[in-house]
C-alpha cells in the first residue's frame, strides 16, 4: 500500500522554524516546542486565576488601590505602573515599603480595565454543511487532486469527523473541509 506523497510544511508556533509535518494536526517542530507551549498555557491560566482572586477581594468603595491590585484590574505589568508613576502621569502616595497607593479614578482615566476571562468554555456552534454534489468532492477526486490513497482519505474523514453523503455509488465530502485539511501552511 503506497504511503502519503503529500508534503505539508508548517511554521512552529513556538520557535518559528518551518518544518515538514508528520501528522496532519502537528503544530510544533519538536516535542520540546510542544512542552514549552503547554507550559506557557498553564502559566497564563494560573496567572489569570491569581489575578481574578485579587480582583474579587477589592471592595468597590475603595478610592486608593495598591500597585498589585492595579495590575490585576487593568492587566498591565507592574513595571508599567511604576514607570507611569515616575513620569508623573499617575499621581501616587508612598506610605512605606510596599505601600504605594494610587487613586483609582486617576488610573481609570488613563488605562482601560482588563478584559474579563471566560468562566467556562463555550460550546462550539455546530457547523452547517452543504452536502450537495456541486459543493463536494468525491473520494476519487480527492485521491487524484492530493495524490493520496482512498484508505488515507477515509482515515482522515473518520479522525476529523468530516461529514459525508452517499448518493448511488459516490460518496461526497465537503470541498472546504478537505481543502482546509490538506492545505499547506508555508509562510
Amino acid at each position: 500500500m503506497p504511503g502519503i506523497s503529500l508534503e505539508i510544511r508548517r511554521k512552529c508556533k513556538v520557535c518559528g522554524k518551518i518544518f515538514l509535518v508528520k501528522k496532519l494536526d502537528s503544530q510544533f517542530c519538536s516535542k520540546r516546542c510542544g512542552d514549552v507551549y503547554r507550559k506557557r498555557q498553564r502559566d497564563a491560566e494560573k496567572r489569570e486565576v491569581r489575578l481574578s482572586k485579587i480582583i474579587l477581594q477589592i471592595p468597590e468603595a475603595r478610592d486608593y488601590i495598591s500597585v498589585k491590585e492595579a495590575v490585576a484590574i487593568f492587566g498591565v505589568e507592574r513595571d508599567t505602573i511604576y514607570r507611569l508613576i515616575r513620569k508623573g502621569r499617575i499621581p501616587a502616595i508612598n506610605l512605606g515599603t510596599r505601600l504605594t497607593r494610587i487613586k483609582r479614578e486617576d488610573i481609570e482615566q488613563l488605562l482601560p480595565t482588563r478584559k474579563s476571562i471566560k468562566k467556562e468554555k463555550e460550546k462550539p456552534i455546530p457547523k452547517l454543511y452543504n452536502l450537495e454534489p456541486e459543493n463536494c468532492y468525491t473520494v476519487g477526486e480527492i485521491c487524484k487532486k492530493y495524490r493520496i490513497n482512498d484508505s488515507t482519505v477515509w482515515a482522515h474523514v473518520r479522525k476529523y469527523s468530516i461529514p459525508s453523503r452517499q448518493i448511488g455509488n459516490y460518496v461526497y465530502i465537503p470541498k472546504d473541509e478537505i481543502d482546509n485539511l490538506y492545505k499547506s501552511d508555508i509562510l
